[in-house]
């Protein structure tokens, strides 16, 4: 019976077969996964209900939006899933660099730096910070930056990072997730020991995380491992699908009220900020994001598994631990990359019948091509694929509402592979 609904979605019968027999292999791995989101679900139950979450947290609120209660609620149930002091939890967030933007540009002030311990920042991040002149970039209002690439071996280069850290060095901004790069990404684990590391030397020094893709991978989060700032995007896991904007900012009370004057007005902070009916799909998507998020997992792991075995290279690989839910396939030409976005657009319930083809985005240097048929746009918690189109060709597959949505994504782009005679099973 399933057989045939593959066949209908324009699934091969072989292209079908090779994946149930990777996904027989995958069984033990899923129910670990499992666990995991069981124990995210009840962390962030236990926050809602602590909390006192109840019917009026779903009111709207206009202008303002003085007293809104489901807002200033919502925050606080975000603060103790995270362990943080404070939250800031806002659809005036519009995405995850602008959540990072305000991080940033909330505690960095003229004659500060920022170090990146961890290599180049995500694409978007480089007028942010003014790697590529822009205007109100950090570097137009005297912020200075500075880099530490990481070793060969994709590790932290300590002694380099000892060495970058001097008197003026006052934010260390941490990537979890690989971004357009095929390094690592990071446990939280490993961003807790680089924290611990920069703090021995330099105890004041602010942390911040961008924590996109990461959110519920583990059962722990880079606030738990003394992350000052826990920065991330709402249409991404915490939302859960059903938030239709906003982002977070999670961290300590008096860097997160820095961070809610910048956003809104010195002197109205976190008192302001109209909500306009987005509390339900806020409470409701982070009540489902631990399930979600092991759904978008899973999906990863099955297309490392299935490109592997057709001879690509996948980042991480079939058998490594996971710490985001992106995954990475370097595919090695841009048809390659066109036909695998092809067939990830092809298996979405909307907008199914478009044919992605890279072009020009703001915030990016190359040619990007994105496959998302999303009911919220841009919501890469959804299943979509995305890269730019340079060498090596590596194009980034993540999301997926479901897990049996993710796993039709994947087979529709390895059909699309095998259509294009790029591939042979």
């Amino acid at each position: 019976m399933n057989k045939q609904m593959y066949l209908d979605l324009n699934v091969s019968n072989k292209v079908y077969e090779m994946g149930e027999t990777i996904l027989n292999e995958l069984k033990p791995r899923f129910e670990e996964i499992d666990k995991i989101a069981e124990y995210n679900q009840n962390k962030v139950l236990l926050a809602m209900q602590k909390n006192r979450v109840d019917v009026s947290c779903f009111q709207t609120t206009t202008g303002y939006g003085y007293d809104d209660i489901g807002r200033d609620k919502l925050e606080k149930v975000y603060s103790d899933v995270f362990h943080t002091e404070s939250a800031l939890v806002r659809p005036q967030i519009t995405c995850g660099t602008h959540a990072l933007t305000v991080a940033l540009s909330a505690n960095l002030l003229p004659g500060d730096e920022l170090l990146s311990p961890v290599g180049a920042p995500y694409d978007t991040l480089e007028e942010v910070i003014g790697i590529r002149e822009s205007t109100c970039s950090l570097k137009e209002y005297g912020v200075t930056y500075s880099q530490v690439d990481l070793l060969q071996d994709g590790t932290f280069d300590y002694d380099g990072i000892k060495k970058a850290i001097n008197a003026k060095t006052k934010m260390v901004t941490i990537q979890r997730s690989k971004g357009y790069s095929t390094r690592p990404t990071f446990s939280v684990k490993q961003i807790g020991e680089l924290i611990a590391f920069v703090k021995s030397i330099k105890p004041e020094l602010i942390v911040m995380v961008d924590n996109c893709y990461g959110e519920f991978v583990e059962t722990i989060e880079p606030s738990d491992v003394g992350a000052d700032l826990t920065v991330g995007s709402l249409i991404k896991n915490p939302g859960g699908g059903l938030a239709p904007i906003g982002g977070y900012i999670c961290g300590k009370d008096e860097l997160v009220k820095r961070c809610a004057y910048r956003l809104s007005a010195p002197g109205l902070g976190q008192e302001v900020g109209a909500t306009l009916g987005v509390m339900q799909k806020f409470y409701q998507g982070f009540f489902m994001a631990p399930t979600v998020t092991a759904g978008a997992l899973k999906g990863a792991i099955f297309a490392a598994n299935y490109y592997q075995k057709l001879g690509f290279k996948a980042i991480p690989n079939a058998t490594e631990s996971r710490h985001d839910i992106i995954q990475a396939v370097e595919l090695n030409s841009e048809k390659a990359m066109c036909a695998f976005c092809k067939g990830i657009q092809s298996a979405a319930p909307v907008d199914s019948y478009v044919t992605p083809i890279p072009g020009y985005m703001p915030g990016y240097e190359h040619n990007v091509i994105m496959a998302a048929g999303a009911f919220v746009q841009g919501s890469s918690i959804e299943l979509s694929a995305d890269g730019p189109i340079r060498p090596p060709y590596a194009v980034y597959f993540q999301g997926g509402l479901t897990f049996y949505h993710a796993k039709l994504g994947i087979l529709r782009s390895v059909q699309e592979l095998l259509n294009e005679h790029l591939i042979d099973i």
